[in-house]
């Protein structure tokens, strides 16, 4: 009897040496890597932006002393270089159709003549900050720039006329002054593709002299390199 139990007892401790020299090892450093995702704007990026353009006097027409109407349609483009995807500088250039017309206002007759119907351009340098949102197509932008506004400005007289409801007729002169100006926007933009995208911004145009100032909204397709 004593035979068996010391032998039981030499196969559990040769068992218990067995289980004992064999390691479990416990992987908990694994990690899974989730892929990238896309970057839609990137570093070094050339952008070269084409709009349609409406622009609207912060005055009415009789006040603005520059474009001298309530609304003018033009067309825009402009070319950004972002060293980071976050900013950027670049040039811009806009064009405006400006069309008056004959006007009866508050007594007063206002005459304007065929050569009321002119263009006026806008040269910018702009600094352009630029807000992607992660992993999506979107981006919101905001910029400041100045520069200069030519082909607008406008002067007055008054003169009688016995025909007219107060017997005077205010007669307005367009001219083509070149006058120094100060532009800040924001906007966003949503790419199509990593090289081309559709933005939509508004700026307040500040243009030397209080009766002068405009807004402008803009809409086009932008291209990226």
């Amino acid at each position: 009897m004593k035979k068996i139990i010391l032998s039981l007892c030499a196969l559990v401790a040769l068992a218990s040496a067995g289980f004992a020299g064999t390691e479990i090892y416990s992987n908990k450093n694994t990690q899974t890597v989730a892929p990238e995702c896309p970057q839609w704007f990137a570093d070094n990026e050339f952008n070269l932006s084409l709009s349609g353009v409406y622009a609207a006097t912060g005055n009415l027409w009789r006040d603005d002393r520059y474009l001298g109407v309530d609304h003018a349609w033009g067309g825009s483009i402009d070319a950004k270089y972002f060293f980071h995807r976050y900013f950027g500088i670049g040039a811009q250039g806009t064009l405006l159709a400006v069309n008056g017309s004959d006007t009866l206002d508050n007594g007063f007759t206002r005459t304007r003549g065929s050569e009321d119907k002119h263009a006026v351009g806008m040269a910018l340098g702009t600094f352009t900050l630029r807000f992607p949102i992660k992993c999506s197509r979107f981006a919101p932008y905001v910029w400041g720039g100045g520069g200069g506004i030519f082909g607008g400005g406008r002067s007055h007289d008054f003169s009688l006329d016995a025909t007219q409801p107060l017997g005077i007729v205010r007669r307005d002169f367009d001219s083509s002054k070149t006058k120094s100006m100060a532009q800040v926007g924001g906007g966003f933009e949503v790419r199509v593709s990593q090289h081309m995208g559709w933005m939509t911004d508004f700026s307040w145009n500040i243009v030397s002299g209080s009766k002068n100032n405009f807004g402008m909204a803009r809409t086009g397709i932008n291209f990226a390199f």
